[in-house]
């Protein structure tokens, strides 16, 4: 990529971006934070009555050897026969069982002490149930816990949630699931009907941990989640959704902490992600599937979380199709992590195959490090390689606002990779502080209005006021509102002084 290499001038009198006189860039910029009280007074835990069902009084043993699988599903379905209420795990005991499928009005309770290890047979999974696969409609085996169509369900309680995937054969899956992919992705493009797009057994597209599937008034708290095979908590095409305090530690391939897709109104608090993948990762669908589907992510919460684990800590796609907008990030932590740290703190990726839109994207308030790949890095060429699947759809990035955020120890404090034909559009970056970076300056390809106010970055200070003389962008089709001048070329029009 031929990248120019542009110094800041103090004082350059051109205006990229007209302002009213006196006003900063970071004033003029859009604060929608205000949305944040009317999202969460509508994201309400559900509440159940108060008649609880041991799983012990269903036949459940707790030595770690009996199976409890009917035990579990006996027991949700008197709970839900009855109107509703808590079907608990009693503490001191390990759990084995199968799938668990969740009835409306059903809160299942993992007390201290207890824990749920899932069986390693793909057998217990079977048989398939409707789900989504990386964003893409299919029948494959049963998530872990699965719901769908329900209304009020949780996940509570102190104890252990143990995917076992580490015991079982789901990561030896990753390295056979090439054709099996690449099938399902072309029958989303050639539209194959849902039904026929049977996997499962015989097949190598493992499944997710928890997945609640168009379900509304939904409660994730509390638990402490390990070892998925995929996915650890994954609300699809729900309303309403709360994951609170939760602990996910997960290690592997395709392991992120909590995925919603598609879902609207959702409230991510007080969580930690100690993760082998992304530890929040927003979506909605994937491709010619996602579009077809076209339901966004919106009006997602996300605070006081830590994140430890790899990739992104606070991640948008890079299955996007159905689009992402209004999503609020605040008061988060980077954390240096046990067997790696995360990539980035801010992670925004797509392709060009995905189409959709991510817009008001609102971050602010995050600190720590480090991040072994870059503070903040938005790549809207993400994983296209090859022939593909599917026509060329161009995605929209919009409306991107950053604050506030102090990390230390990255190669880069921020990178944009955008597309010529789809430039990011309004990336704003303010009050920040990067420190022990290893290339200070900002790279930026394919997008217009970008603003950085008061950043500094290993001491410098770039955006309003101009950096001093010498300082350096790097840029290409890029138009940069920073006080930076260059003579000119083509693609580039970054001219002036905000």
């Amino acid at each position: 990529m031929r990248r120019r290499t542009v110094l800041g001038v103090a004082g350059a009198a051109a205006v990229a971006v007209a302002l009213p006189l006196g006003e900063t860039a970071a004033q003029a910029s859009p604060a929608p934070w205000d949305q944040v009280p009317a999202i969460l007074a509508r994201i309400v835990p559900p509440t159940f009555p108060s008649a609880t069902f041991n799983i012990v009084d269903y036949g459940a043993v707790g030595n770690g050897t009996t199976d409890c699988s009917n035990a579990f599903r006996n027991a949700i379905q008197a709970c839900n026969a009855a109107g509703g209420g808590r079907v608990l795990v009693p503490g001191s005991g390990v759990y084995r069982t199968g799938k668990i499928h969740l009835l409306s009005n059903v809160e299942l309770h993992a007390a201290s002490g207890a824990t749920i290890r899932f069986r390693t047979d793909t057998g217990a999974y079977m048989p398939t149930v409707f789900t989504r696969w990386q964003g893409i409609e299919c029948y494959n085996w049963s998530p872990f816990i699965y719901a769908i169509d329900k209304t009020n369900v949780a996940i509570t309680g102190a104890g252990i949630i143990d995917g076992n995937a580490q015991a079982g054969p789901w990561f030896g899956f990753d390295s056979q699931r090439g054709p099996d992919w690449d099938a399902l992705q072309q029958m989303a493009v050639d539209g194959v009907p849902i039904n026929q797009r049977q996997f499962g057994d015989g097949h190598f597209l493992k499944p997710n941990m928890i997945q609640l599937y168009r379900c509304t008034n939904v409660l994730v708290a509390d638990v402490d989640i390990r070892n998925s095979a995929m996915w650890a908590v994954h609300p699809v095409l729900c309303t309403n959704v709360t994951v609170r305090n939760i602990k996910v530690f997960t290690r592997g391939g395709m392991v992120d902490g909590c995925d919603p897709e598609a879902s609207t109104d959702v409230h991510i608090t007080g969580c930690r992600f100690d993760t082998g993948d992304d530890g929040i990762a927003i979506k909605s669908g994937r491709d010619t599937d996602g579009r077809r589907v076209g339901v966004p992510s919106q009006n997602i919460v996300i605070d006081n979380c830590t994140f430890l684990g790899r990739w992104g800590a606070i991640t948008v796609g890079s299955e996007m199709s159905g689009g992402v907008r209004n999503v609020f990030a605040q008061d988060c932590t980077i954390q240096r992590g046990s067997s790696y740290n995360n990539f980035h703190a801010v992670y925004l990726k797509t392709n060009q195959r995905r189409g959709g839109t991510v817009e008001n994207i609102n971050v602010r308030n995050i600190s720590g490090g480090p991040c072994d790949r870059g503070a903040i890095h938005i790549d809207m060429n993400y994983s296209l390689t090859g022939p593909g699947f599917g026509p060329i759809v161009y995605p929209v990035f919009r409306n991107i606002h950053v604050d506030n955020l102090t990390i230390n120890d990255a190669p880069y404090a921020l990178r944009i990779n955008g597309i010529s034909q789809s430039k990011l559009n309004h990336f704003h970056m303010t009050n920040s502080t990067f420190t022990a970076i290893d290339t200070p300056a900002p790279q930026i390809s394919n997008a217009n209005d970008v603003v950085l106010s008061n950043v500094r970055i290993n001491g410098v200070l770039y955006g309003d006021p101009p950096p001093p003389a010498g300082v350096r962008y790097q840029a290409e089709s890029a138009t940069i509102s920073q006080g930076v001048v260059e003579s000119n070329h083509t693609g580039f029009t970054g001219t002036g002084f905000v």
